[in-house]
């Protein structure tokens, strides 16, 4: 993966990657499997609370005022963290970022370091950033295990190892533990419990000599400097709490400014991802105390393309995001391509959306995934603070096909369209000029009825893409305008 983009390289546009996936009937299996589950109980979860859509309309307002005043309140985050011990730092990129914290890691003499699951590091490539730097990096959240151990990519927001089945889990555990440490029992079955203990003893001599911990956080409150990380397992526990040093790597969308707000998040959070009431382990920390935790604290914020992504006024919904993952439960093309088609740690409907923002659509793989949806809306029914997905993918999509002006390091440029679209720019525009020419349309329409007979049932040239996957429809024997003036527009 590239540390400064976040692109896998060498990974294909999004239809050449799904067309691969859904061919897979083993990754298929697994995923329809978990998706189908984890939707299930998420719908009995929320529907046990009968104010859930005013719980998420407060979700959406936290997070829409929060990003309207998104500078004070990342300052106001800065004061309170200072005051309580910590120490702040500020990163305009993933390269600013990961320089930083190899920095801070090297002062310390470490070359080892424990961390918690966080998809702001995967964003950077900060594990291959610190491996550059002669330091390992050991995940400790068990589907961040298996993904490490497997030499694999996450593929889910919750279940980065969603794609592996309990087989391959024990023959990734079996293979390959050893090489990293304490090396997995003799006669390790796929028995789920006999899964997690092999995990939990590999795991617990690497929280013991651990001297230096690494996280991300899912929310920061402005009023007080205090990070919260919400898991459910418990190593995220050990990881922030037993190291001397602790580094935390945090979106600057994460941020909300009261205690008050955060309530609204732990009780919608949980029951979106998860389909718990609660999380089972929800870790606050505030700066650093002398008698409990790590010594020292520091705090990177993190931009890598999140200020301009708020200068855009549809765009910026995106970053409500709570990273609950319930959106990719639900979508119909996450289900059969899995994540790694999406070429982005964010994968799913969201990270159609929020990738393209981020790194840009200079990229064909970033300038196919506006299109990695079938825009039925699933998305947003069940997003928690109701982000308009299928608004954005529309709304990306048009950037991608005509180009037009964007902010990009705080600054305003104008793209160009995307390579490929032209045949797709000169069709919109004939539309165009159809609908402001009625004369036009209706001999248009006059002309497809009378040839109704002769019409091929594939489209020619560039437009076989487009027919290759759908069907076209039929033309009626006469248009609607048609019909109504002749049945009912006369006699009037």
């Amino acid at each position: 993966m590239s540390g400064t983009s976040g692109t896998y390289l060498g990974m294909p546009a999004f239809p050449a990657a799904a067309r691969d996936a859904v061919r897979n009937e083993t990754l298929r299996g697994n995923l329809r499997h978990a998706t189908h589950t984890i939707r299930d109980k998420r719908a009995k979860a929320v529907a046990e609370l009968d104010d859930w859509a005013r719980l998420r309309a407060a979700g959406r307002d936290v997070k829409e005022r929060t990003l309207r005043h998104l500078d004070h309140y990342l300052l106001q985050l800065e004061e309170s963290v200072t005051a309580a011990g910590g120490t702040v730092h500020w990163a305009a990129d993933a390269g600013e970022a990961n320089r930083i914290v190899t920095g801070l890691v090297k002062r310390t003499g470490r070359s080892e370091v424990v961390k918690v699951k966080s998809m702001a590091t995967q964003e950077i490539g900060l594990n291959e950033a610190l491996e550059a730097e002669g330091i390992r990096a050991y995940e400790t959240d068990l589907a961040e295990l298996i993904v490490q151990l497997g030499d694999d990519r996450p593929s889910h927001i919750l279940v980065p190892a969603i794609h592996r089945n309990r087989g391959e889990i024990r023959d990734i555990f079996r293979a390959e533990m050893g090489s990293w440490g304490r090396a997995a029992p003799a006669g390790l079955s796929d028995d789920p419990a006999e899964l997690a203990e092999a995990a939990r003893v590999h795991l617990r001599e690497k929280f013991l000599r651990a001297e230096v911990g690494i996280s991300g956080a899912n929310f920061m409150v402005a009023e007080t400097g205090t990070l919260v990380v919400v898991e459910s397992e418990g190593n995220g526990r050990m990881c922030l709490t037993l190291p001397e040093t602790l580094i935390s790597v945090v979106g600057i969308e994460k941020v909300v400014p009261t205690w008050r707000d955060l309530e609204v998040f732990l009780q919608t959070l949980p029951r979106s991802s998860t389909a718990e009431r609660m999380n089972p382990y929800t870790s606050m920390w505030t700066g650093t105390t002398d008698s409990d935790g790590p010594r020292a604290f520091h705090l990177v914020l993190l931009d890598n393309g999140r200020t301009d992504t708020l200068a855009d006024e549809v765009g910026r919904q995106a970053l409500r995001c709570i990273r609950c993952s319930a959106c990719l439960n639900v979508c119909p093309v996450y289900e059969r391509a899995g994540g790694h088609a999406y070429g982005s740690v964010y994968p799913g409907p969201i990270g159609a959306i929020l990738s393209p923002q981020l790194r840009g659509i200079a990229s064909e793989v970033d300038a196919s995934l506006p299109y990695a949806s079938s825009l039925c809306g699933a998305c947003y029914d069940v997003c928690p603070v109701a982000i308009d997905i299928p608004e954005v993918l529309v709304h990306l999509r048009e950037r991608v096909v005509e180009g037009g002006e964007v902010t990009r390091n705080g600054e305003r440029v104008t793209i160009k369209p995307a390579k490929g679209h032209r045949g797709e720019r000169a069709v919109m525009r004939a539309a165009r000029w159809a609908l402001d020419h009625p004369g036009a349309l209706r001999a248009g329409q006059r002309l497809a009825s009378r040839t109704r007979r002769i019409h091929p049932k594939r489209l020619p040239g560039p437009g076989r893409a487009w027919s290759d996957t759908r069907a076209l429809p039929e033309v009626p024997a006469e248009s609607f305008r048609h019909w109504w003036q002749r049945t009912r527009g006369g006699a009037r």
